[in-house]
């Protein structure tokens, strides 16, 4: 059996060591300052004497983390639901979903299975590159986060995912823990989902046996979610514009802690998370066919993007996006005139926040068509309806 002391440096706390991290984090002004931002009616100090008594990081995620959540949805969504019918609430599965939200695809996702009576929330795979402040490093170990390590030399991103994997199965096999993770490294920023063999070869690196009995002792379980509406719509947008008109323009320090601020406090409508099956029994009708390891991969991506895709939920915006995308009126079935007509009023405020050098209306308003057109492109090829 495995210690945690090897995973040290990516593992979350452990719970005897909570105390310690509690105390630098309430010791840290910066720490301070937002918990006084998100919790301005209560004494800093009613916080603090909360945080203590919390002696696990479950503790620590329903005092805060699943109260906060369900306050922000109640003014900031139209309701946030699971579909958990394909999957068991007593098993531990790793769940690899399509990311639209830096902060909320996971942390809703563990609220949701408190909702759903699953006896653990998830581990959540978190990239270095959004904790470049230690105390922000310290709350999400605390809140059950592991860490990816990104931007890394050859060599030492290959032994970084070795150390990832083999964590995983740990914490999966010997930890009892759900695990959740994107189906690629970042958000995809035109909401074209679609799996990276990187993920999946990264996967097959830990646990015993053959790659496909390592990808089955994580019992993954591919989840679809659906936003109404992305409260970083037109943050995406501008940044389709940066980079075609500069090829070496990249993001600052400051978008990504922008982005995040934003999509929590944004407005994001109904928001839907659907659990496919369990690809394990998938898993298995692969060991008959005659591939090999890279064929098994690319085989196994496109099917964990078709059931993100065919569990989609689509809303009137992604068929109104997709007509006026196509110039057709081919869905107005699926919606009424009144939506267009506050669906296209939508897309004008979002045109009219970004900011950019050389401001090209007509292609921004492209991009957030398209944003909410291709889930409803993908969810239709899924479903064989194109």
């Amino acid at each position: 059996m495995r210690t945690t002391s090897e995973f040290d440096d990516i593992r979350p706390f452990n719970s005897d060591e909570l105390p310690e991290v509690y105390e630098r984090l309430l010791s840290n002004p910066q720490f301070q300052a937002v918990v006084k931002f998100l919790y301005p009616k209560t004494p800093f100090e009613t916080i603090a004497t909360r945080m203590r008594k919390c002696k696990t990081n479950m503790e620590f995620q329903l005092t805060f983390c699943y109260t906060f959540l369900k306050d922000l949805l109640r003014h900031a969504s139209r309701g946030c639901d699971i579909d958990i019918s394909n999957i068991s609430n007593r098993r531990c599965y790793t769940f690899m979903s399509n990311h639209r939200d830096i902060v909320l695809d996971s942390a809703l996702l563990d609220m949701l299975l408190v909702d759903a009576k699953f006896d653990t929330t998830c581990e959540i795979a978190i990239g270095d590159n959004l904790l470049s402040l230690p105390w922000v490093l310290d709350i999400v170990r605390v809140n059950k986060s592991f860490i990816v390590r990104r931007g890394l030399m050859a060599k030492d991103r290959l032994m970084s995912s070795i150390k990832l994997s083999n964590y995983m199965h740990y914490a999966i096999g010997e930890k009892h823990e759900n695990l959740w993770i994107a189906q690629r490294e970042g958000r995809a920023k035109d909401s074209d989902d679609r799996t990276q063999k990187g993920i999946i070869k990264m996967l097959t690196l830990g646990g015993e046996g053959s790659p496909i009995e390592r990808l089955q002792q994580l019992h993954i379980v591919p989840l679809s979610i659906s936003y109404e509406f992305d409260p970083c719509d037109f943050l995406k947008a501008a940044e389709f514009q940066k980079r075609r008109d500069n090829a070496d323009w990249h993001k600052g320090p400051r978008d990504d802690v922008f982005s995040m601020q934003t999509g929590i406090a944004g407005f994001k409508g109904h928001i839907h998370y659907h659990c496919s099956p369990c690809i394990d029994d998938y898993l298995e009708t692969l060991k008959t066919k005659k591939m090999n390891n890279n064929e098994m991969m690319d085989d196994l991506c496109r099917y964990i993007d078709h059931q993100i895709h065919y569990n989609y939920r689509l809303y009137p915006t992604n068929y109104i996006a997709l007509d006026e995308l196509r110039g057709t009126n081919d869905f107005t079935h699926e919606y009424t005139a009144y939506q267009r007509e506050v669906f296209d009023a939508y897309l004008h405020r979002r045109v009219s926040r970004i900011i950019v050098p050389n401001k090209d209306e007509a292609f921004l308003r492209e991009r957030l068509l398209t944003m909410y057109a291709n889930p409803a492109i993908n969810y239709r090829k899924a479903h064989g309806l194109e």
